[in-house]
């Protein structure tokens, strides 16, 4: 019975160190892209800023909070009356590509799928969708 227990201790230890490791290593990861398009996007700071700041917020999200998001959003871009500002565009981008790389982690078989996604998302850009309201 106590070896039972002391296997049960071990086996959970080990699980919950193998899972923080992979945290900290997409966390760093994601540092990395950031800092590799930094020269070439003008605002990857600003991305990387929401990135942090609305991670944990997505990553809660099931599929109907995630589709009024993604719903809003395209209604809001196509709305010619409405222009969003730096900020609310890509909040909304950086979101979708969260929620893209959540479900990267969830379906192991669309990891490779949800990356491509996520990076797409990410790559939007601000002007790109000033110069599509002209």
């Amino acid at each position: 019975m106590m070896i039972k227990k002391i296997i049960q201790i071990a086996l959970f230890t080990f699980l919950l160190l193998v899972a923080t490791n992979n945290v900290f290593a997409q966390d760093a990861s994601v540092s990395e892209q950031a800092k590799q398009k930094a020269t070439n996007d003008p605002d990857a700071q600003l991305k990387e800023t929401l990135y942090k700041k609305y991670k944990k917020e997505v990553q809660s999200y099931d599929k109907k909070e995630f589709d009024a998001l993604f719903f809003e959003f395209f209604k809001k871009q196509k709305d010619a009356s409405l222009t969003l500002t730096q900020e609310e565009f890509y909040t909304y981008t950086i979101k979708i590509a969260i929620y893209s790389e959540k479900l990267g982690l969830l379906y192991k078989d669309q990891k490779e799928d949800s990356q491509r996604t996520k990076k797409e998302w990410f790559d939007k850009s601000y002007s790109d969708y000033l110069n599509s309201k002209k």
